[in-house]
């Protein structure tokens, strides 16, 4: 635990002397949805509560993209072997699935308070709006995490990174968007166990494989 939270420690330090990263992921999200704003200004019947949700999450996803393929590619080589001397594989993984669901999750909820403020906000349970915001930051986070460390020991790892991850995030996407649906509809947050369950197993699973199988990453 100590190593974990020293290791969340650097990373936080390293973003806070590179603002210009983190400032360019929020001038992204909110440019995006700028841009959204003025292209469904001139037809607003076609912005119906599922476009309204659907284009969120598009907006969410290459958010995440962008955000997380930096994880390991911004790491020299220099540090990396200084980090495998010094900590264990295992506290590497999760230190960085930690940082950057937290990083997600800042970007979420402020592109969900500028998209709701900008495009409208017919979310009608917010509440289960930012349990689904939550588990899909974690899972976004978790997923791109150990694609990126994958992608980083290849030469192009940005088309590397998309083609891994998009069978593993495909799913998990349509099953956010499912339950944020229902969150707009305002339906009983009993019908939506299933879908919670679904994102919390994902999210479980993920985490898993990349404490199992990082280690073997790392030593290559």
């Amino acid at each position: 635990m100590n190593e974990i939270k020293t290791l969340i420690w650097k990373e936080v330090t390293l973003e806070w002397r590179q603002k210009y990263a983190l400032s360019g992921m929020l001038l992204y999200v909110v440019s995006t949805v700028f841009v959204c704003y003025l292209s469904f200004n001139l037809r607003r019947n076609q912005l119906t509560p599922i476009v309204w949700n659907t284009l969120f999450w598009i907006i969410i996803l290459f958010t995440a993209v962008n955000a997380i393929a930096k994880s390991f590619s911004q790491e020299r080589y220099g540090r990396l072997l200084y980090y495998y001397n010094l900590c264990s594989p295992q506290a590497i993984i999760v230190s960085k699935i930690i940082y950057n669901s937290l990083v997600m999750l800042v970007l979420a909820v402020i592109g969900f308070g500028f998209y709701a403020f900008v495009m409208g906000n017919p979310v009608a349970d917010v509440g289960l709006y930012f349990i689904c915001i939550l588990l899909a930051a974690i899972g976004f986070a978790s997923v791109l995490t150990l694609v990126a460390g994958i992608a980083s020991k290849a030469e192009n790892n940005a088309t590397l990174m998309a083609v891994l991850s998009f069978p593993i995030i495909l799913p998990m996407l349509l099953m956010t968007i499912r339950l944020a649906k229902n969150a707009m509809d305002g339906l009983d947050r009993s019908i939506s166990t299933d879908e919670i369950i679904t994102l919390l197993a994902i999210d479980a699973i993920v985490i898993t494989l990349s404490f199992l199988l990082f280690p073997f990453l790392w030593r290559s």
